[in-house]
Protein backbone atom coordinates (compact mmCIF):
# COMPACT_ATOMS: atom_id res chain seq x y z
CA UNK A 1 0.00 0.00 0.00
CA UNK A 2 1.26 3.51 -0.77
CA UNK A 3 2.65 5.54 2.11
CA UNK A 4 -0.07 8.20 2.11
CA UNK A 5 -2.85 5.61 1.84
CA UNK A 6 -1.37 3.57 4.69
CA UNK A 7 -1.11 6.65 6.91
CA UNK A 8 -4.74 7.59 6.24
CA UNK A 9 -5.90 4.04 6.95
CA UNK A 10 -3.85 3.90 10.14
CA UNK A 11 -5.34 7.18 11.38
CA UNK A 12 -8.82 6.03 10.45
CA UNK A 13 -8.42 2.77 12.38
CA UNK A 14 -7.07 4.62 15.42
CA UNK A 15 -10.09 6.94 15.41
CA UNK A 16 -12.47 3.99 15.08
CA UNK A 17 -11.00 2.37 18.19
CA UNK A 18 -11.17 5.58 20.18
CA UNK A 19 -14.73 6.54 19.31
CA UNK A 20 -16.65 3.37 18.31
CA UNK A 21 -17.92 2.87 21.87
CA UNK A 22 -19.84 6.15 21.58
CA UNK A 23 -22.01 4.81 18.72
CA UNK A 24 -24.93 4.06 21.04
CA UNK A 25 -27.35 3.20 18.22
CA UNK A 26 -25.33 0.03 17.50
CA UNK A 27 -26.16 -1.45 20.92
CA UNK A 28 -29.91 -1.82 20.45
CA UNK A 29 -31.80 -5.14 20.34
CA UNK A 30 -32.67 -6.55 17.92
CA UNK A 31 -29.16 -6.18 16.59
CA UNK A 32 -28.39 -3.16 14.43
CA UNK A 33 -28.50 -4.00 10.72
CA UNK A 34 -25.22 -2.11 10.36
CA UNK A 35 -23.41 -4.73 12.45
CA UNK A 36 -24.88 -7.57 10.38
CA UNK A 37 -23.82 -5.80 7.18
CA UNK A 38 -20.36 -5.36 8.73
CA UNK A 39 -20.22 -9.10 9.42
CA UNK A 40 -21.07 -9.90 5.80
CA UNK A 41 -18.38 -7.51 4.56
CA UNK A 42 -15.73 -9.04 6.83
CA UNK A 43 -16.55 -12.60 5.76
CA UNK A 44 -16.43 -11.62 2.08
CA UNK A 45 -13.04 -10.00 2.67
CA UNK A 46 -11.66 -13.17 4.22
CA UNK A 47 -12.90 -15.55 1.53
CA UNK A 48 -12.23 -13.37 -1.53
CA UNK A 49 -9.04 -11.61 -0.46
CA UNK A 50 -7.26 -13.14 2.52
CA UNK A 51 -7.69 -16.82 1.62
CA UNK A 52 -6.49 -16.34 -1.99
CA UNK A 53 -3.53 -14.44 -0.52
CA UNK A 54 -2.84 -17.42 1.73
CA UNK A 55 -2.88 -19.67 -1.34
CA UNK A 56 -0.19 -17.47 -2.91
CA UNK A 57 1.90 -17.64 0.26
CA UNK A 58 1.49 -21.42 0.40
CA UNK A 59 2.71 -21.74 -3.17
CA UNK A 60 5.69 -19.42 -2.83
CA UNK A 61 6.90 -20.65 0.58
CA UNK A 62 6.80 -24.41 0.08
CA UNK A 63 9.13 -26.10 2.55
CA UNK A 64 9.99 -22.83 4.35
CA UNK A 65 9.23 -21.87 7.93
CA UNK A 66 8.96 -24.00 11.05
CA UNK A 67 5.83 -25.73 9.70
CA UNK A 68 6.99 -25.93 6.11
CA UNK A 69 7.19 -29.71 6.22
CA UNK A 70 3.37 -29.89 6.63
CA UNK A 71 1.30 -29.73 3.46
CA UNK A 72 -1.09 -26.76 3.43
CA UNK A 73 0.44 -25.51 6.69
CA UNK A 74 -0.78 -21.97 6.03
CA UNK A 75 -4.39 -23.12 6.33
CA UNK A 76 -3.48 -24.99 9.49
CA UNK A 77 -2.39 -21.66 10.96
CA UNK A 78 -5.67 -20.05 9.91
CA UNK A 79 -7.45 -22.84 11.78
CA UNK A 80 -5.18 -22.20 14.76
CA UNK A 81 -6.20 -18.53 14.69
CA UNK A 82 -9.87 -19.50 14.76
CA UNK A 83 -9.32 -21.97 17.62
CA UNK A 84 -7.28 -19.43 19.58
CA UNK A 85 -10.00 -16.80 19.44
CA UNK A 86 -12.70 -19.36 20.18
CA UNK A 87 -10.83 -20.45 23.31
CA UNK A 88 -10.37 -16.81 24.29
CA UNK A 89 -14.09 -16.10 24.02
CA UNK A 90 -14.96 -19.20 26.05
CA UNK A 91 -12.49 -18.08 28.72
CA UNK A 92 -14.04 -14.60 28.93
CA UNK A 93 -17.63 -15.88 28.95
CA UNK A 94 -16.79 -18.40 31.66
CA UNK A 95 -15.46 -15.58 33.82
CA UNK A 96 -18.60 -13.50 33.27
CA UNK A 97 -20.81 -16.49 34.00
CA UNK A 98 -19.10 -16.96 37.36
CA UNK A 99 -19.93 -13.41 38.31
CA UNK A 100 -23.57 -13.71 37.20
CA UNK A 101 -24.01 -16.84 39.29
CA UNK A 102 -23.24 -15.04 42.53
CA UNK A 103 -19.49 -15.10 42.82
CA UNK A 104 -18.09 -12.48 45.14
CA UNK A 105 -15.67 -11.53 42.40
CA UNK A 106 -16.68 -8.14 41.01
CA UNK A 107 -13.69 -7.55 38.81
CA UNK A 108 -11.14 -9.88 37.23
CA UNK A 109 -8.25 -7.85 35.79
CA UNK A 110 -6.53 -11.04 34.61
CA UNK A 111 -9.37 -11.88 32.22
CA UNK A 112 -9.43 -8.34 30.86
CA UNK A 113 -5.69 -8.16 30.26
CA UNK A 114 -5.53 -11.56 28.56
CA UNK A 115 -8.46 -10.63 26.32
CA UNK A 116 -7.11 -7.22 25.40
CA UNK A 117 -3.57 -8.55 25.09
CA UNK A 118 -4.58 -11.01 22.37
CA UNK A 119 -6.50 -8.32 20.51
CA UNK A 120 -3.52 -5.98 20.84
CA UNK A 121 -1.36 -8.51 18.97
CA UNK A 122 -4.21 -8.95 16.48
CA UNK A 123 -4.25 -5.19 15.85
CA UNK A 124 -0.47 -5.03 15.61
CA UNK A 125 -0.67 -7.58 12.79
CA UNK A 126 -3.26 -5.51 10.96
CA UNK A 127 -1.18 -2.36 11.42
CA UNK A 128 1.80 -4.18 9.93
CA UNK A 129 -0.23 -5.37 6.97
CA UNK A 130 -1.33 -1.78 6.28
CA UNK A 131 2.12 -1.11 4.87
CA UNK A 132 2.91 -4.55 3.45
CA UNK A 133 -0.43 -5.13 1.70
CA UNK A 134 -0.19 -4.78 -2.10
CA UNK A 135 -3.06 -3.74 -4.35
CA UNK A 136 -3.29 -3.78 -8.12
CA UNK A 137 -6.16 -1.25 -8.28
CA UNK A 138 -6.37 2.30 -6.93
CA UNK A 139 -9.52 1.49 -4.93
CA UNK A 140 -7.87 -1.47 -3.22
CA UNK A 141 -6.80 0.48 -0.09
CA UNK A 142 -10.33 1.85 0.30
CA UNK A 143 -11.82 -1.65 0.09
CA UNK A 144 -9.28 -2.83 2.67
CA UNK A 145 -10.18 0.05 4.99
CA UNK A 146 -13.92 -0.58 4.68
CA UNK A 147 -13.61 -4.31 5.44
CA UNK A 148 -11.40 -3.94 8.49
CA UNK A 149 -12.98 -0.68 9.63
CA UNK A 150 -16.44 -2.21 10.02
CA UNK A 151 -14.82 -5.29 11.56
CA UNK A 152 -13.17 -3.08 14.18
CA UNK A 153 -16.47 -1.37 14.97
CA UNK A 154 -18.11 -4.75 15.62
CA UNK A 155 -15.22 -5.95 17.79
CA UNK A 156 -15.02 -2.71 19.74
CA UNK A 157 -18.72 -2.72 20.58
CA UNK A 158 -18.40 -6.32 21.81
CA UNK A 159 -15.28 -5.61 23.89
CA UNK A 160 -16.86 -2.52 25.41
CA UNK A 161 -19.96 -4.49 26.43
CA UNK A 162 -17.79 -7.20 28.00
CA UNK A 163 -15.34 -4.97 29.88
CA UNK A 164 -17.07 -1.58 30.16
CA UNK A 165 -14.91 0.81 32.22
CA UNK A 166 -11.70 -1.16 31.75
CA UNK A 167 -12.15 -1.05 28.00
CA UNK A 168 -12.90 2.69 28.05
CA UNK A 169 -9.94 3.45 30.31
CA UNK A 170 -7.31 1.11 28.88
CA UNK A 171 -8.52 -1.24 26.15
CA UNK A 172 -9.41 1.15 23.35
CA UNK A 173 -6.17 3.07 23.83
CA UNK A 174 -4.10 -0.10 23.65
CA UNK A 175 -5.87 -1.28 20.50
CA UNK A 176 -5.43 2.12 18.84
CA UNK A 177 -1.75 2.22 19.83
CA UNK A 178 -1.19 -1.33 18.52
CA UNK A 179 -2.37 -0.26 15.06
CA UNK A 180 0.07 2.67 15.03
CA UNK A 181 2.97 0.57 16.38
CA UNK A 182 2.33 -2.16 13.80
CA UNK A 183 2.29 0.46 11.05
CA UNK A 184 5.56 1.97 12.31
CA UNK A 185 7.19 -1.47 12.56
CA UNK A 186 6.29 -2.24 8.95
CA UNK A 187 7.53 1.17 7.81
CA UNK A 188 10.98 0.81 9.36
CA UNK A 189 11.57 -2.96 9.43
CA UNK A 190 11.09 -6.00 7.21
CA UNK A 191 9.69 -9.31 8.36
CA UNK A 192 10.65 -12.53 6.62
CA UNK A 193 7.93 -13.51 4.10
CA UNK A 194 7.02 -16.69 5.98
CA UNK A 195 6.42 -14.67 9.20
CA UNK A 196 4.22 -12.28 7.25
CA UNK A 197 2.30 -15.23 5.84
CA UNK A 198 1.75 -16.57 9.37
CA UNK A 199 0.35 -13.21 10.45
CA UNK A 200 -2.10 -13.21 7.54
CA UNK A 201 -3.16 -16.79 8.28
CA UNK A 202 -3.82 -16.15 11.97
CA UNK A 203 -5.64 -12.95 11.06
CA UNK A 204 -7.92 -14.81 8.64
CA UNK A 205 -8.89 -17.36 11.29
CA UNK A 206 -9.45 -14.64 13.86
CA UNK A 207 -11.71 -12.61 11.61
CA UNK A 208 -13.84 -15.65 10.73
CA UNK A 209 -14.34 -16.55 14.40
CA UNK A 210 -14.97 -12.96 15.53
CA UNK A 211 -17.63 -12.49 12.84
CA UNK A 212 -19.32 -15.81 13.50
CA UNK A 213 -19.50 -15.29 17.28
CA UNK A 214 -21.34 -12.02 16.70
CA UNK A 215 -23.69 -13.28 14.00
CA UNK A 216 -24.64 -16.80 15.09
CA UNK A 217 -25.94 -16.49 18.69
CA UNK A 218 -29.73 -16.26 18.77
CA UNK A 219 -29.75 -13.65 21.52
CA UNK A 220 -28.13 -11.13 19.17
CA UNK A 221 -31.14 -11.37 16.84
CA UNK A 222 -28.95 -10.56 13.87
CA UNK A 223 -30.38 -9.99 10.41
CA UNK A 224 -29.58 -12.58 7.76
CA UNK A 225 -30.75 -10.23 5.01
CA UNK A 226 -28.40 -7.49 6.17
CA UNK A 227 -25.54 -9.99 6.54
CA UNK A 228 -26.25 -11.38 3.06
CA UNK A 229 -26.44 -7.88 1.56
CA UNK A 230 -23.09 -6.91 3.07
CA UNK A 231 -21.44 -10.09 1.81
CA UNK A 232 -22.85 -9.81 -1.73
CA UNK A 233 -22.20 -6.09 -2.23
CA UNK A 234 -18.66 -6.23 -0.88
CA UNK A 235 -17.93 -9.38 -2.91
CA UNK A 236 -18.94 -7.53 -6.06
CA UNK A 237 -16.69 -4.64 -5.09
CA UNK A 238 -13.71 -6.98 -4.67
CA UNK A 239 -14.46 -8.77 -7.92
CA UNK A 240 -14.63 -5.61 -10.01
CA UNK A 241 -11.84 -3.43 -8.55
Amino acid sequence: MGFVASVLCMIGFVLIHLFARHLKFLRKRPRSHFLSIAGGISVAYVFLHLLPELADFQESLKGEGILGFIEHHIYLLALLGLVLFYGLEKYVKSSHKGRREGSSLTHNPGVFWVHIGIFTLYNFSIGYLLVREEFTESLGPLAFFIALGVHFVTNDISLDEQHDRDYARYGRWLLATAIAVGWAAATFTDLHPFILSYLVALLAGGIILNVMKEELPEESESSFRAFFLGAVVYSLILIFI
